[in-house]
């Protein structure tokens, strides 16, 4: 018997056809049918082979190369992930298992088990200073968490590289709690053997008491940050808005606050409480102004977005709030461009090949679909639905802004903070009384698509109307 026989079982279902096995076999040579895959490896396969390229006869993983610039969150994050895999380390290597902390690239920062199994982790480099990001080592419980949300557990068959099939993991990320971007990972591998039952849910004990740590910080940060507004408030009559590093809003005057659509003078100090406006440009400015005072903490910056209640965009100048050497957020004056100017439309670099499908999942299954088969992406809570020709499904993109990202230059243009809408799909133009623009779709049900008065503009001119 193989080791990827004596495994198979432990993915849940039987040898033959219908094995996690044969559909990974299946998989790999082109096809996409994955019967009896559950959801989130699927999409992680699909990841691999159309994003990632990644070689699933790779044998190890690789050095890695990428850097993070760390915060105090950081060291916070890998302190405490470090005591809490320490404290566990004895237990796991007993049963053939390691420990391991990574950061946001999947670089492996530390790692704890008994010798003769860390040294049998060394042969496939699960070991420090290598990358377990999907991109380059393919399914595993490292690199699945930080695409992921909640803990991963990824067993034989379903890691991408064959190498990896004796392994069964469990991995959980750390996300930063005004971002939502991962931190690190904290994950344990068992060779030939099944995990400890409770280990997910000390996992996620584990990370949900880390968050705790990085929520409190965070909620000092959204005092200090009111703190900066209310003495900037009284050197500048402007309008003045204090908003975090992910463009959420800790604290608005009156006049600001009807321009980002939040309460007045109502701060908002708590992390998991502070206001969305709703504005993209708003955002990309807040993330470029981030990426600018890494390099230079006097940057100050200027550009114009759009707001609510306006037709045209507004003057904006952004200025970096720091504490203790770290980026807390920034001060956001209206009608005011002191400062160098930001990019428009400031986009990440692209990170490979446009998807030429879209993946949805309908109960267990992954649904591959055409884009032309796509009407319409919509944002509803923490889920993203695509209205399709096979009726209403749930994206596995985990949000509207990444899949607008995947999408822009493939016929797909944002016309709503909450929508995203396939241009060839659109059947007719709708005007309402006071000029607002509505979109009707070709689909089955002919459904109404409302745009955005800031966007109407950007739809105007794709459509040429």
């Amino acid at each position: 018997m193989t080791d990827v026989d004596r495994l198979e079982p432990m993915a849940g279902h039987g040898r033959g056809k219908g094995t996690v096995l044969t559909a990974w076999e299946r998989f790999v040579r082109g096809e996409d049918e994955v019967p009896g895959v559950r959801p989130v490896v699927a999409i992680s396969w699909h990841r691999c082979r159309e994003r990632y390229r990644v070689d699933p006869l790779l044998t190890e993983a690789p050095i890695a190369v990428a850097e993070v610039d760390r915060t105090p969150e950081h060291d916070v994050v890998f302190t405490e992930l470090g005591f809490c895999a320490a404290s566990v380390a004895h237990e796991v290597g007993h049963l053939n298992g390691v420990v391991t902390v990574t950061d946001a690239t999947g670089r492996i920062l530390g790692e704890w088990g008994d010798p003769a199994t860390l040294a049998r982790a060394s042969d496939a480099n699960l070991a420090p200073w290598f990358c377990w990001s999907e991109s380059a080592a393919g399914t595993n419980g490292m690199g699945t968490a930080l695409e992921a949300h909640g803990p991963v557990l990824i067993r034989g068959a379903e890691h991408w590289c064959q190498a990896f099939h004796s392994w069964v993991c469990a991995g959980i990320a750390v996300r930063d709690v005004v971002t939502r971007e991962p931190i690190a990972v904290l994950n344990i591998s068992c060779w030939r053997s099944q995990l400890p039952g409770p280990a997910v849910s000390w996992l996620a004990n584990a990370v949900t008491k880390t968050q705790c740590l990085l929520t409190r910080r965070a909620r000092d940060s959204g005092a200090e940050l009111v703190a900066s507004f209310t003495q900037a408030r009284v050197h500048s009559g402007a309008a003045l808005a204090a908003v975090d590093t992910a463009g959420k809003v800790v604290i608005a005057d009156d006049t600001a606050s009807v321009l980002l659509g939040v309460p007045a003078s109502t701060p908002a100090v708590d992390p998991t409480l502070r206001w969305n406006p709703g504005l993209p440009e708003l955002i990309a400015a807040a993330r470029y102004a981030s990426s600018q005072a890494a390099r230079n903490p006097d940057w100050v910056g200027s550009t114009q977005i759009f707001t609510h209640l306006a037709d045209e965009p507004t003057s904006i100048s952004i200025r970096p709030v720091f504490s203790s050497g770290h980026l807390i957020g920034n001060l956001i004056w209206f009608s005011a461009s002191d400062g160098a100017q930001v990019p428009h439309a400031e986009q990440p670099a692209s990170t490979g090949v446009k998807p030429r499908r879209l993946v949805a999942v309908r109960d267990n299954r992954m649904v591959l679909l055409q884009l032309p088969e796509v009407s319409f992406a919509e944002s509803e809570g923490n889920d993203v639905w695509l209205s399709t020709d096979e009726g209403r499904l749930r994206a596995a993109s985990p949000s509207l802004d990444k899949l607008d990202g995947e999408l822009a230059d493939a016929g797909f243009l944002r016309v709503h903070r909450r929508y995203v809408v396939n241009l060839g799909r659109i059947r007719e133009v709708e005007r309402g009384a006071k000029g607002e623009l509505s979109l009707v779709m070709d689909d089955r049900a002919e459904e109404v698509v409302p745009v955005s008065r800031r966007n109407a503009p950007a739809v105007r001119r794709a459509l040429g109307i």
